[in-house]
């Protein structure tokens, strides 16, 4: 594959869609919650989610295997994405789309720390530990502005913990033998463990089916499909083309427009504590993903 040195038209493009269609998916997760549970609706996504990866994978002849010793890891990494969805399902259910879009995606701050520690070449530098002060100011921003009452405050904490495992399942697909897999074997993994997890789970927290309409799969299938189908493979293969220090200034474009979907489409309203930490936490993610080029690093 013919690697980029930086991100022209297509790639810039790419990144664009992407970006929007993550943001939008907090808008749909919020209207499909009113017809199921998140639970359920985080474990069908995924199921569904399955068959247009696999088409995506056999279609570019990826090679899909579990005999390259990622199986055991691959499961582990399954458990902490089925985890990390129905906290992030939940923390919608509790909050609004602009404070989880803000704090979901703080997932680099949790990241870039693990990093330090389990990645001897991605140490802590000035710049990180500015973007890191400014990504969890962006933090307490969000939460010190909240009025939404203790609902609001549990969906802070399951958003934040969300971004934390989403941060885990890519130090596990980085530094275990998970790595061997393709990234498409990597996204199948945590979708049929998560289906697995979450369907049961949802039947066992009771409540899975609410006031469901046809709209509601309708959007469920939109989620499966396009969302993680198209969106999710899009990513990884723009990931593998692109170098990441370019692809980072398009960082903050998810939960901008995750803010901006949720003020358009649900009427919500957007604080001076929500673009105060929008910025914050968008500096931060941008700064913490910088990268000098060549001609500016110290010799």
């Amino acid at each position: 594959m013919e690697q980029k040195d930086r991100v022209d038209a297509l790639g810039a493009s790419l990144l664009v869609t992407v970006s929007l269609l993550l943001g939008l998916n907090q808008v749909l997760v919020k209207i499909v919650a009113v017809g199921m549970h998140p639970a359920l609706q985080a474990g069908l996504r995924s199921a569904i989610a399955v068959l247009p990866v696999l088409i995506l994978a056999l279609l570019f002849k990826r090679k899909l295997t579990i005999r390259d010793g990622s199986l055991g890891w691959g499961i582990f990494a399954g458990v902490l994405f089925a985890i990390e969805f129905l906290m992030l399902f939940l923390a919608i259910d509790y909050s609004s789309v602009a404070r989880v879009s803000v704090l979901f995606y703080t997932m680099p701050v949790w990241m870039t720390l693990g990093a330090h520690f389990l990645i001897p070449v991605e140490r802590l530098t000035r710049n990180k530990i500015i973007g890191l002060a400014l990504a969890v100011g962006g933090v307490i921003v969000a939460m010190w502005g909240r009025d939404g009452g203790q609902n609001e405050l549990l969906g802070d904490i399951y958003c934040i913990a969300g971004a934390m495992l989403w941060a885990a399942v890519g130090l596990v697909a980085r530094v275990t033998p998970m790595k061997r897999a393709v990234p498409e074997m990597q996204l199948l993994y945590q979708l049929v463990v998560s289906a697995i997890v979450l369907i049961p789970a949802a039947y066992l927290i009771g409540d899975q089916i609410r006031d469901l309409q046809p709209v509601h799969w309708g959007i469920l299938l939109f989620q499966a499909i396009v969302v993680v189908g198209f969106g999710f493979s899009t990513w990884f293969w723009v990931l593998s083309k692109y170098p990441a220090s370019e692809m980072a200034s398009f960082g903050f474009l998810a939960p901008l427009f995750g803010v901006l979907l949720g003020w358009l489409i649900l009427g919500e309203v957007i604080t001076i504590w929500i673009i105060g930490a929008l910025v914050l936490v968008s500096a931060g993610i941008v700064l913490i993903n910088h990268k000098p080029s060549a001609k500016t690093l110290p010799r």
